[in-house]
């Protein structure tokens, strides 16, 4: 079984959103379109973010038995009020069900993280409607996961047991980050780490239960790199940095990361640091910065036993998604 746990959709349009900057999608071609931020172009797509047979046939040409299908992160709509958030979350959640038809596509719902009782809400109407789990992304505004909002969101997926992916979005721009892709390509990573320190620095795994089931996309950026350095700061500042009960390493057996990270001693590093238990097939499908062909990073890794590989490719990820 090989599980791909980090992909995405967008529908095929979808309703007005009411405000004059809101997603909307031109439709170029049967199998080219944009997404809009109001007249601005933000991405240009291809009908595999909506077609389930080009999915399909793209896994069945990369040996993937199964996607974790996620929403595309600029649709969340954090900034805008909560209960337009609830609204926004529930078109497109009722869209990916569509999508998502075929049971090896399996689909993770977004919900209006700012408001938490909505979030809840909307998660358990998506949970009984077929949704699998939740993507959030890392933040909501100036409040990160550690915020208590967000840690009673989270600790009601581990009461439901429902598995949550967390993926960044929302990043920094200004000249430095707009050349180069520089968002994608430092913003991202640095997003994710700074997520995960905030659940393990902030506290949060001291107040959700070891069943909360949490995956962090893109590696979890530069988290196994720098383990060490906070690790270090844990002891030395404890004054500005212990406000976990235990040190940071104590918390590396209580998340998930993918295995987007494109290189074999990165992917090694990843390894040596959570734990093969701990890894699972990400591609970050149908996007241009996306691993191609699928899980050819893993396959290919010579310092992965047969059974650590197996578990990496698709055992791990059958775990996280529960079904």
């Amino acid at each position: 079984m090989i599980v791909d746990v980090h992909t995405h959709h967008v529908p095929k349009g979808w309703p007005g959103l009411g405000w004059a900057d809101a997603p909307r999608l031109r439709v170029d071609s049967e199998r080219e379109a944009a997404i809009l931020l109001g007249d601005r172009e933000f991405r240009r797509i291809a009908d595999d973010c909506w077609n389930p047979a080009r999915r399909l046939e793209a896994m069945d040409a990369d040996g993937v038995d199964v996607q974790v299908v996620s929403p595309t992160p600029v649709f969340f709509s954090y900034e805008r009020p909560a209960a337009q958030a609830a609204e926004v979350a529930k078109i497109f959640n009722d869209l990916a069900l569509e999508i998502c038809a075929d049971e090896r596509l399996v689909p993770f719902c977004q919900v209006p993280l700012q408001d938490p009782d909505l979030a809840c809400a909307e998660l358990d109407r998506c949970l009984a409607a077929g949704h699998a789990g939740v993507e959030i992304g890392n933040h909501v505004g100036d409040r990160d996961l550690d915020d208590a909002g967000v840690v009673q969101f989270l600790q009601h997926c581990a009461a439901v047991g429902a598995p949550v992916f967390v993926h960044p979005w929302d990043m920094p721009g200004g000249p430095r980050l707009e050349r180069w892709m520089a968002q994608w390509l430092v913003g991202m990573p640095a997003e994710t780490h700074l997520s995960v320190l905030a659940m393990i620095l902030g506290g949060v795994f001291d107040r959700v239960p070891e069943s909360l089931r949490i995956c962090f996309a893109h590696g979890g950026g530069s988290f196994a790199f720098w383990l060490g350095r906070f690790e270090n700061a844990w002891h030395r500042r404890s004054d500005l940095v212990g406000v976990s009960e235990l040190p940071p390493s104590h918390y590396v057996e209580r998340f998930s990361v993918d295995s987007v990270v494109f290189d074999e001693r990165a992917l090694r590093l990843l390894v040596d640091t959570m734990g093969e238990d701990r890894v699972m097939l990400g591609s970050d499908y149908p996007y241009p910065l996306g691993e191609s062909p699928v899980g050819s990073l893993v396959r290919g890794a010579g310092f992965l036993s047969d059974t650590a590989r197996a578990k990496l490719l698709g055992g791990n990820a059958v775990r996280f998604i529960g079904r």
